[in-house]
């Protein structure tokens, strides 16, 4: 069942349609409609002659797959999609920006960072100004 916080959060024109997909680590991903649009819209105008790209196309898509909530919140994993992400009927639901992920609640324990120091260093990796860039002045 989708927390009702993450189903009242879905765009009202396409509040019961979904589009599911393998994530990356094992792992299912929810798209709105019009997310997964913008995904397939990128995939679909790769150049079909290039045979990287037309191995991209034939892989993401064939991990994907249209669902319909029902009144209750509730949608039906394909059995293929349950296996790839080894769920069953304990599931960790997390809301992640423009998507939504299911995981194995064991899965998703090894997934996330423990460490707050580890976690530091990815967000001043990712996100942070690099403090040896020449072109940035310090002031102090």
């Amino acid at each position: 069942m989708l927390p009702s916080k993450l189903k009242n959060a879905l765009p009202l024109e396409s509040a019961n349609s979904l589009v599911i997909q393998h994530g990356f680590e094992p792992h299912l991903v929810l798209y709105p409609l019009p997310e997964w649009q913008k995904f397939y819209s990128k995939i679909m105008a790769l150049n079909e002659f290039n045979e990287e790209h037309r191995i991209l196309q034939r892989n993401f898509m064939r991990s994907s797959g249209e669902v319909e909530l029902d009144s209750a919140g509730r949608l039906l994993i394909p059995k293929s999609m349950q296996k790839y992400a080894q769920v069953d009927k304990d599931v960790t639901v997390i809301g992640v920006g423009n998507r939504i992920e299911i995981w194995n609640p064991t899965l998703y324990d090894q997934a996330i960072i423990k460490s707050s120091s580890q976690l530091s260093h990815m967000v001043a990796k990712h996100m942070g100004k690099d403090k040896a860039d020449s072109s940035q002045m310090a002031l102090f």
